[in-house]
């Protein structure tokens, strides 16, 4: 009954029985009043109509809850529905607001009793804002500082208002409002800020309200990134800030305030005002935190407003020296106060909190980059010139000059970068091939789960420690040999000493020269393995074998140049792969494949000494060496022994070598073959089912390291194969073993690299494979993920390798293909999508290329237009836009191009006759999309649909034109829409790399593709 009564919206909404209904929902009811209430709360908000009762419950009410319900629903008339709303009712509502605004703000107790809901009137009225500033709405701001300057409680909101504006316009606007919208509102606030950077400067004057002083302060720091510089510089602001920089409750936020005038880039302009503010700072920095403070240990006791003053410093001081370092080095007298502050940040750096390390990080890694390359482009003075920021062309003899203040900035900077040597030593993030860690009990374990966290951290590290040891190879080398000693002689010794060392050692391979490298390793090598076998303890020698395996992983060229080394560090961790220590075993399997895939050829060569190739001993002791490693060490074992066959040129000890390696699987293989072909039930038993997967994955896992030499071994199985998958997967539907994955279709994806040599098996394939899979996977998204994304790379491989098979398929079982490929890229699971999008581009390109093109986009042209729009304004498929983008673009450019000659229309059905497909899929195209957004006019859509045809040869207009329709569509706004800008973000890693790749040791020795070094 109270239901039918909130649902009749003819008449005044009943608040009373509304403030039930919402208390209800809010818990104060049973389960199924709750549920209740949520059902018609549910129904209220999607009632185009309740928006018109707003005022009328805001004016009754005085439950918090049920006005946040009002303003809900009015959020939702303000974002999507606004425009289309009469004038009169816009304004009645935006007066409404504003009053209540102004009243509740203009007396101290209802501001601070009513905070929470006059924040989110704030927010109500921005939202507005955007649509009605500053078209309709010119006197916004004017009006706005009038009513600050009529109280000091309404002028503290009006700063709140402000800044959410400011915000909204600055920081969120990315994927919320059309590109033009943003631009618009920028130059409106920068043109009106006159006003309130009068207001501002009034209040830090005249008041001496703290909690006025404070939103001013927030409001300023909000501003000071966008507005024009004369507002800071050529007025009193500056002055005024550090004025109340030694004031403790102004304290963290003038710093912010200061750090964002510190990170504003232009030319030297205001050279002068910077440097004094800088000084003036640090006197005052001085008499707040002494020098001399140990600031690691105040941070961790402070306070928490003491410990975000100890990040802001951080923030402010790399903002500083990021932009303006250079004009506290030009003078002699400010060096002094240069060199304190970059102390204070090195201390600061020691502070046991990963944010504010990361700040530091992030600042010493471009500072250290920056005198790397100074120092690397002696040779090249046009580039020096550049570099030390002189805008001139050089004449003779200048580069001498340059070439002393270069030398004299090195010699500036080389305490400070002895420190930072220091500081990267003891903190050396840990590298992504490190298993073992200390857990929160102090025990040494195998790492369950990686954090990346704090992989982006060693990489950043990594980097950082390459230019310092560029800088100065000679002082890295002592401080780390230095720190070694002190492990072995016990003054310094601790787990987490050794292994940030041992990662910091690892981490500059390259770096070096070799013949220094060499001498470096040899001494390094030397003393951790005197140092396992000095050492007692399990936990101990389990540290130290995780650390030797690291470092000799990193250097490949090392090992290749010494064979003696090289076969001393393979015996030493095949001793680790019987150790059973956690993740010891797991690393020493790792640290053996990522060897063998850089130094493999000298391992199939008879070295110096030898009866044999190294690889023929270790196949003679094969089963000794993996007795006590578990199944998925024996798979990464046996990949990395494919590795070392495939380096073997005869062809015939290759097959030799791969039969020896095979000979045990092979065996078991054939016993349970020949058991299944007496009783097929044999198969069925849970121990034969394991040891066939086990089995199939050991091939597997030697295919992939051997490529097409693995052909003679496959031939052996493959037949037997493909029945036990068919028998398996009948198994599997018919649920006789209630389920569950057996046998895992890698090994099937693996062998269609054999490409063409397969063409006529695929039908067999398609038999045993095809129909029984896809019955186990479509009936959700969840059952079999294995089965998956294995079965979609499967299709892939016969796409790419074997397409003239599909074409042989009968029409029925290309469309099976074609269903699930869509039913892939429908997929939420990411990685699936991703396969069934690139298969379906594949397709698409291949069949335009066939003689079957007509026929088949006739068939399916207009469901993948259909299911790739529907997938593309869906957020959860995020991830997907750029595959979106190529496959609406391929179609689109399919019928411009005139490629298709038949018309894509069922003629039977439809009596207009178009003049060609073009006009046909944009009539098509404008009316899907008007029915699936019934918010968008029909000229918006249309506009879209034409840009998108008109922009076919063009990725990037295509692309942008989508983003903007999105955005418009209003399905992506208000979410984190970087995904829809992944592909740029791509572009600018691979320019990153290609820089990298011209800097030694900065892309590790073992990720360069090397093969040719290896000989």
């Amino acid at each position: 009954m109270a239901a039918e009564k909130l649902r009749d919206l003819s008449q005044p909404i009943d608040v009373a029985l509304l403030d039930a209904t919402v208390s209800a929902f809010y818990g104060t009811g049973s389960k199924d009043e709750r549920t209740a209430a949520d059902q018609i709360l549910r129904e209220l908000q999607n009632n185009p109509d309740t928006w018109l009762q707003v005022v009328h419950i805001l004016q009754s009410t005085k439950n918090l809850n049920t006005k946040f319900f009002a303003l809900q629903v009015l959020e939702g008339v303000i974002k999507y529905r606004w425009n289309a709303l009469p004038v009169e009712q816009r304004d009645g509502m935006k007066n409404y607001i504003s009053e209540v605004i102004v009243q509740l703000s203009s007396n101290e107790a209802s501001l601070r009793m009513e905070k929470l809901y006059i924040n989110k009137l704030n927010i109500i009225l921005v939202q507005i804002l955007k649509h009605e500033w500053p078209g309709r709405w010119r006197s916004f701001i004017p009006d706005l500082v009038s009513a600050a300057k009529t109280s000091e409680t309404i002028c503290e909101n009006c700063m709140a208002i402000l800044k959410l504006l400011s915000e909204e316009v600055f920081d969120f606007s990315r994927g919320e409002m059309t590109q033009q919208k943003i631009k618009e509102l920028k130059q409106s606030l920068n043109s009106e800020f006159q006003l309130i950077h009068e207001l501002c400067l009034y209040v830090l004057s005249a008041s001496q309200r703290t909690e006025l002083i404070r939103a001013t302060l927030s409001t300023l720091h909000a501003f000071l990134s966008w507005i024009p510089l004369g507002y800071i510089f050529e007025s009193p602001l500056l002055e005024t800030l550090l004025k109340f920089f030694p004031v403790p409750s102004y304290r963290n936020l003038t710093l912010q305030c200061l750090t964002e005038v510190a990170a504003l880039t232009f030319g030297e302009f205001y050279n002068v005002q910077y440097v004094n503010m800088y000084n003036i700072f640090m006197v005052q920095l001085q008499a707040i935190l002494p020098p001399t403070t140990n600031i690691p240990e105040a941070y961790a006791h402070g306070s928490s407003e003491e410990q975000a003053f100890i990040q802001n410093l951080a923030l402010f001081f790399t903002s500083f020296y990021k932009v303006h370092i250079r004009i506290l080095e030009s003078t002699q007298d400010n060096l002094a106060s240069l060199l304190v502050g970059l102390e204070y940040l090195i201390n600061i750096s020691y502070v046991d909190d990963t944010e504010v390390f990361k700040v530091c990080l992030d600042y010493w890694n471009a500072l250290v980059l920056e005198l790397f390359e100074a120092h690397n482009n002696l040779d090249n003075p046009a580039v020096t010139a550049n570099l030390m920021g002189l805008q001139m062309p050089l004449l003779p003899g200048m580069v001498d000059g340059l070439g002393s203040q270069l030398l004299q900035r090195r010699q500036l900077y080389a305490g400070p970068m002895s420190k930072l040597r220091m500081l990267m030593i003891c903190r050396m993030a840990k590298p992504e091939e490190v298993l073992i860690v200390e857990d929160e009990n102090g025990n040494i374990v195998r790492e369950t789960m990686k954090d990346n966290d704090v992989l982006v951290q060693y990489k950043i590290m990594r980097e950082t420690l390459i230019y310092l040891s560029h800088l100065d190879h000679e002082d890295t080398e002592k401080q780390m040999l230095k720190k070694l000693s002190k492990q072995l002689s016990g003054e310094d010794w601790s787990w987490n000493n050794l292994n940030t060392l041992c990662w910091a050692i690892g981490s500059i391979s390259g770096s070096m020269m070799e013949e220094q490298e060499n001498r470096f390793l040899v001494m390094v090598i030397r003393d951790l393995l005197n140092l396992c076998e000095i050492t007692k303890g399990k936990d101990n020698k389990a540290v130290i074998a995780s650390n030797i395996m690291y470092v000799v992983g990193q250097y490949p060229r090392f090992l290749r140049a010494h064979w003696k080394f090289l076969k001393t560090v393979v015996n030493k961790l095949f001793e680790f792969m019987h150790e059973t220590h956690p993740g010891v075993q797991d690393m020493a399997c790792d640290t053996f494949l990522k060897i063998v895939q850089k130094c493999k050829r000298k391992f199939v060569i008879i070295q110096v000494g030898e009866n044999e190739p190294f690889v023929s001993e270790l196949l003679t002791g094969l089963a000794t060496t993996i007795a006590d490693l578990e199944p998925h060490q024996i798979h990464s074992f046996y990949e990395s022994v494919g590795h070392m066959i495939q380096a073997e040129p005869d062809p015939q000890k290759r097959d030799e070598y791969l039969q020896r390696l095979m000979d045990l699987p092979n065996r078991k293989w054939n016993e349970i073959i020949s058991q299944a072909r007496q009783s097929v039930d044999f198969l069925k038993d849970q121990d034969v089912i394991r040891t066939v997967l086990n089995i199939l994955q050991t091939n597997t896992s030697v295919a992939s390291s051997l490529g097409t030499y693995f052909l003679s071994q496959i031939s052996l199985i493959f037949l037997d194969m493909l029945n036990v998958y068919r028998m398996y997967s009948e198994l599997i539907s018919s649920t006789i073993a209630g389920g569950g994955p057996f046998v895992s279709k890698s090994s099937f994806v693996k062998l269609l690299r054999y490409k063409t040599v397969m063409i006529e098996d695929v039908p067999r394939i398609f038999e045993a494979v095809f129909q029984c899979t896809l019955e186990m996977i479509t009936k959700n998204f969840e059952d079999y993920p294995e089965h998956r994304l294995k079965f979609f790379s499967l299709l892939r491989a016969i796409a790419a390798h074997c397409f003239p098979a599909l074409i042989r398929l009968s029409s029925q079982q290309l469309k099976l293909v074609m269903d699930s490929i869509i039913w892939a890229f429908r997929h939420t699971e990411r990685n699936i999508a991703e396969t069934g999008l690139n298969l379906l581009l594949e397709m698409l390109k291949n069949f335009q290329a066939s003689e079957f093109c007509n026929q088949f986009y006739r068939t399916y042209f207009l469901t993948i237009e259909q299911e790739t729009f529907a997938v593309l304004t869906d957020t959860f498929h995020k991830p997907g836009f750029k595959l979106h983008v190529l496959v609406l673009q391929h179609l689109f450019c399919l019928v411009e191009s005139g490629a298709l000659t038949e018309p894509l229309w069922d003629a039977s059905t439809v009596s207009y006759p178009y003049p060609n497909n073009a006009v046909f899929v944009r009539e098509y195209t404008i009316k899907l999309l008007g029915t699936s957004f019934p918010n968008m006019t029909v000229a918006e859509v249309t506009q879209f649909v034409n840009g998108l045809l008109e922009s076919t040869n063009d990725l990037s207009t295509f692309k942008n034109h989508i983003r903007d329709f999105l955005v418009q569509s209003k399905e992506f706004s208000a979410q984190d829409n970087k995904d829809l800008y992944a592909e740029e973000a791509a572009a600018q890693r691979e320019r990153e790399r290609q820089r990298m790749l011209s800097i030694p040791g900065l892309i590790a020795p073992n990720e360069i593709q090397d093969e040719m070094l290896d000989s």
